[in-house]
């Protein structure tokens, strides 16, 4: 009886050591962070935390390769070399190059060059924001062009043609790196979750219960963050990009993030969002600024253009346009 016993209690003990283990494929969890200068929240169904730990290991490795705020990052390396070329990982490599077939798409009006721009108009950092000097922006200008970026890919090196560009890959970053986070969770079996790259939405599959996800889309300036619509999908991206997110005004005007390369200023085509609906997060992450920057009408007729791609625009009567549907 005593044998019976003592093997029962092992075989107990080993049966509550496996469920404390295994995460019930019910359970959700989350992780979140801040990286990319935002807060990411990913959220899964049947994972565990050493899983969700990852993900954030894999967050700090891209944001070490693609920010152009840190030092040492590889885009930091590049935007430095004075115009020689600059070896980088294959990642770097694969990112740049899909963001320049999104600036020839768009004709130049989305540009990874734009970083001379963007750091002089600086909406971030300054308490009290200013509307740069025409002089500087006109010189900030002259060094935007995507052109000017050559991608080796065999040698894995890049090289900035004019020594005084610089590379912003903020327009598409996100959503690579939400594809690589849900392509790792795909790899370890998970079959439902949620990544949240600072509104940069892309999901795994459906929600537990088997419906879709349904993601707000934000009402612009609206300080209850109250969605405008709600759209709702599995496996697919909703990514927006609008006048709302940085900006400042200035002598009745307002001034947003969104920087045209042809004239150094803010975009001014009466959109106040674009929202992108797809099933890659990097494509949807640099057609939403794409269609921003092209407008309502030229934007309709790029998504019109692809496959299985939807969008939503918002104009400034607030109203909402569908296109692809």
């Amino acid at each position: 009886m005593k044998k019976v016993s003592f093997f029962s209690l092992i075989i107990l003990l080993l049966l509550l050591l496996a469920s404390c283990s295994s995460p019930r494929k019910d359970e959700k969890l989350s992780v979140t962070g801040i990286y990319f200068d935002t807060v990411i929240q990913i959220d899964a169904w049947g994972v565990s935390t050493s899983v969700l730990d990852e993900c954030k290991k894999i967050c700090e490795n891209y944001e070490s390769l693609f920010s152009n705020k840190i030092e040492t990052s590889e885009v930091s390396r590049i935007n430095a070399s004075a115009g020689t070329p600059v070896k980088v990982s294959q990642e770097t490599i694969d990112l740049i190059a899909l963001g320049l077939s999104y600036c020839e798409l768009s004709g130049g009006k989305f540009d990874i060059t734009i970083a001379p721009l963007s750091d002089l108009w600086n909406f971030t950092d300054l308490p009290e924001h200013t509307v740069p000097d025409a002089g500087a922006i006109e010189e900030a200008r002259s060094h935007v062009d995507y052109r000017k970026v050559l991608v080796d890919e065999n040698a894995c090196t890049v090289t900035l043609q004019d020594p005084q560009a610089k590379i912003d890959l903020g327009g598409i970053a996100k959503g690579y790196i939400a594809d690589r986070l849900k392509e790792y969770l795909k790899k370890e079996g998970i079959e439902h979750a949620l990544i949240n790259l600072g509104g940069n939405v892309l999901t795994l599959g459906a929600s537990f219960d088997g419906r879709p996800f349904r993601i707000g889309i934000q009402k612009p300036f609206d300080e209850q963050n109250t969605p405008i619509d709600i759209v709702e999908i599995q496996d697919r991206s909703v990514v927006s990009s609008g006048v709302y997110q940085r900006y400042f005004k200035k002598d009745g005007r307002l001034y947003h993030h969104i920087l045209n390369p042809e004239t150094g200023y803010p975009y001014a085509n009466h959109l106040l969002q674009a929202t992108v609906i797809t099933g890659s997060s990097a494509d949807g992450d640099a057609l939403s600024t794409c269609c921003f920057a092209l407008g309502l009408e030229e934007g309709s007729a790029l998504i019109e253009s692809l496959e299985d791609v939807q969008a939503v625009f918002v104009t400034e009567d607030y109203r909402l346009h569908y296109v692809g549907y």
